[in-house]
């Protein structure tokens, strides 16, 4: 046992007072990133974080087991400087619940969340240093913070930190805090009753330890060592009293390309291995089959006067993905209106599309003009300079920019009024896939629903359409599902946690069925309004509205909607709830957040709470999006249950990732750790900031 050392703090937290303006005094090139996952997930040695950060985009699932605990976790580096791990762990000594006819022989699951902020960057003379908060908003079984520092010498990565909480038990050394406030010193155990809610009041208070290790990177490319002295006692775990018989842990890690394989020996007892698979989401990519694209002509006065227009539309299809519905050649400028099908990135399809053009215009023939529709409705016009682009498509200049001969904007009104482009109408039908999949249930671990989505609708004219989706179950195991919450006292309405009675009615079901309407009423204001059995759980009418201009970063649009709640004993008729829900919704892209998104919805949801839901979405270079949303509404903790809030987090998949073939689309994989009735909104089935995502792209 270490010796109390209250002067330990002036070493971590005087680097934290430090001007960042000291790494420059050198010149000192940053190592690569080189960094493995620690047991719990995340950046670490095996026990203890370090403040190492993997690459930005980095994605890493992991498995560990270490005898009474199995780790399954997530970590995903959203930025250079911040890094997320979500994390189920099996607690092999406890039971789920004391009910078997609940949870049968089922062990305890539970959930948390980790995050970790890097300060400082490594530099010459300076260690990297974090800060960080594990297992927080959740039960607290290994609630913890820390502060952490690392600095690489040759093969040898040494770390050090101090933790409190789980990492701290043992107390190894005195609490600065406790000299700057008395309330430091205590830590109170347990956890909310109702867990999920973030104790701000326990962070960085109570007992404190000292945490050190190395890693060595061997000779052997594939293979690194590690030793840490951890300070936690394992006195109070979850799991039990754990002997301890060291606080010295040691282990090795092996990786082969993106698999990493490991092996470890803790407490001087407990033998533990894990496996990991990582990638990173700006670089993963899939091989494409594409065809090449048209040569633009050096000599355009050799051209024919007129246009194959045949050509132009085959062209426009295969090559482009581009699909047209009306064309116009004037003297001076080239018209076509369509839809592109094909090309997530909006510059490659735009390039393609004039390539295609521009491979048979005459050469009076200055201006293309291209509007692009969604839903019926132009959505965007890109006017491409001919010139320009030969140019830049000819290398005839030092630094040709393909995105610099074409702007976008709203459609011209005057220059709509030069093509006749017929309506849109008659039938239309399409099917897609679907997975719906539950963590951490007491029937099973694991739950899981697949099957297909089938549409069908009437479209009347560009405005006016009627649509239905059937949903048909092919694959699942929720017919375990066995917990009803009939019988269970709520102090909100019942307006989701009926989940289970409504998937597991019959495997086959009508989703929707409704009568839309759309329009844009004027420049960048989009209007819809809607009516029908509008979700699973929902029938009923509403509209809504949305400002959207053309490449802004903002949007901002309202909704209401009267509704009423389905039965889920039959497809067509409703219980006696009603209600009326609807929102204010912000759409921010701020330029302090590279490629990100955040989504303000302010109004009252459908169990007639008030409040606001907020989402976060990152994009990264390979179309990949994580996201993660938070209700916070004026039900308490109490009234909601379980979980204190509404929460959940996404990945969201563009399929061109899984296709041969250019291709639009992308599919989203959810996970909500307890779905409650506070904070829930009405699943509308169709939203004006997706039917518009082509005038400031961030999903395409």
């Amino acid at each position: 046992m270490l010796r109390r050392v209250p002067l330990f703090k002036l070493s971590i937290f005087a680097l934290l007072c430090m001007p960042a303006a000291a790494q420059d005094l050198v010149t000192w090139q940053q190592p690569r990133s080189n960094v493995s996952q620690a047991i719990h997930g995340g950046v670490g040695l095996l026990q203890t974080p370090t403040a190492r950060m993997a690459d930005e985009g980095n994605i890493s699932f992991n498995y560990t087991d270490n005898e009474e605990y199995r780790f399954w976790s997530v970590s995903i580096q959203l930025f250079p400087w911040l890094e997320t791990t979500a994390r189920y762990t099996d607690v092999r000594t406890q039971l789920y619940s004391d009910s078997p006819g609940f949870s049968g022989d089922q062990t305890l699951k539970d959930k948390g969340l980790d995050v970790k902020f890097r300060l400082w960057q490594e530099s010459q003379y300076l260690p990297e240093v974090a800060v960080g908060l594990r297992d927080f908003g959740g039960t607290g079984l290994f609630e913890s913070e820390f502060v952490t520092l690392s600095k690489r010498l040759g093969d040898f990565d040494f770390h050090l930190g101090m933790g409190w909480g789980y990492l701290g038990a043992a107390g190894n050394i005195q609490n600065p805090f406790c000299e700057i406030k008395d309330s430091f010193c205590n830590r109170d155990a347990g956890n909310s009753a109702q867990g999920g809610k973030i104790e701000y009041e326990k962070f960085f208070r109570g007992p404190s330890s000292f945490f050190a290790g190395v890693e060595y990177q061997s000779p052997w490319q594939p293979l690194k060592l590690k030793l840490e002295y951890e300070g936690n006692d394992y006195s109070r775990d979850r799991a039990g009293e754990l002997p301890q018989d060291s606080r010295w842990n040691i282990g090795a890690v092996y990786q082969l390309d993106n698999l990493t394989f490991d092996l470890n020996y803790q407490r001087g007892n407990t033998l533990g291995f894990g496996f990991h698979y990582n990638f990173n989401m700006h670089t993963i990519e899939q091989y494409k089959i594409k065809p090449e694209k048209i040569p633009v002509p050096v000599e355009r006065d050799k051209l024919p006067s007129g246009m194959n227009f045949n050509n132009v539309v085959r062209d426009l299809y295969y090559n482009a993905g581009f699909v047209p519905s009306a064309i116009r050649l004037l003297d001076d400028q080239f018209i076509v209106h369509g839809r592109s099908i094909s090309y997530r990135d909006d510059e490659e399809a735009t390039d393609r599309v004039a390539r295609a053009v521009i491979a048979q215009l005459p050469v009076n023939v200055k201006t293309i003009r291209v509007v692009e529709y969604r839903n019926s409705m132009p959505m965007v016009e890109k006017v491409i300079n001919v010139d320009e682009f030969i140019t830049a498509a000819n290398y005839d200049v030092l630094q040709p920019d393909i995105r610099s001969t074409y702007v976008r904007q709203q459609p011209d009104v005057d220059a709509l009024a030069l093509v006749t482009v017929p309506d849109t109408t008659g039938f239309y039908s399409g099917a897609e896939t679907f997975w719906v999949q539950s963590f951490g249930n007491p029937e099973q671990f694991y739950m899981y629903q697949g099957g297909v989505y089938l549409a069908s609708g009437y479209r009347f004219n560009n405005n006016f359409s009627v649509s239905a989706t059937g949903k048909l179950t092919l694959l699942e195991n929720f017919d375990q599902f066995n917990f009803k919450v009939d019988a269970l006292e709520s102090a909100l309405p019942r307006v989701r946690t009926f989940v289970r009675e409504y998937v597991t009615r019959s495997k086959f079901g009508v989703e929707n069925l409704y009568g839309h309407w759309q329009q844009e009423i004027a420049p960048s204001i989009f209007a819809q309004a809607y009516g029908g059995y509008l979700e699973t759980m929902f029938g009923g009418v509403g509209t809504e509205i949305l400002y959207r201009p053309v490449d802004s970063n903002f949007a901002v649009g309202f909704d209401l909607n009267y509704v009423k709640q389905r039965s889920c004993e039959d497809d067509f008729s409703f219980f006696d709830y009603t209600v009326v829900t609807g929102h204010l919704n912000l759409y921010w892209q701020p330029e302090f957040l590279p490629n990100s998104r955040l989504t303000f919805n302010i109004g009252q949801f459908l169990a007639k709470d008030k409040g606001v839901n907020f989402d976060f979405a990152k994009r990264f270079d390979s179309g990949m999006i994580v996201g993660a949303y938070a209700a916070i509404t004026n039900a308490s903790a109490e009234e909601y249950g379980e979980g204190s809030f509404t929460k959940g987090f996404y990945i969201s998949i563009p399929f061109d990732l899984f296709s041969l073939r250019p291709a639009k689309g992308r599919g989203r994989l959810p996970w909500v750790p307890i779905g409650r009735d506070g904070g829930q909104p009405l699943n509308r089935p169709i939203k004006l900031i997706d039917m518009t995502e082509s005038r400031s792209p961030f999903y395409d």
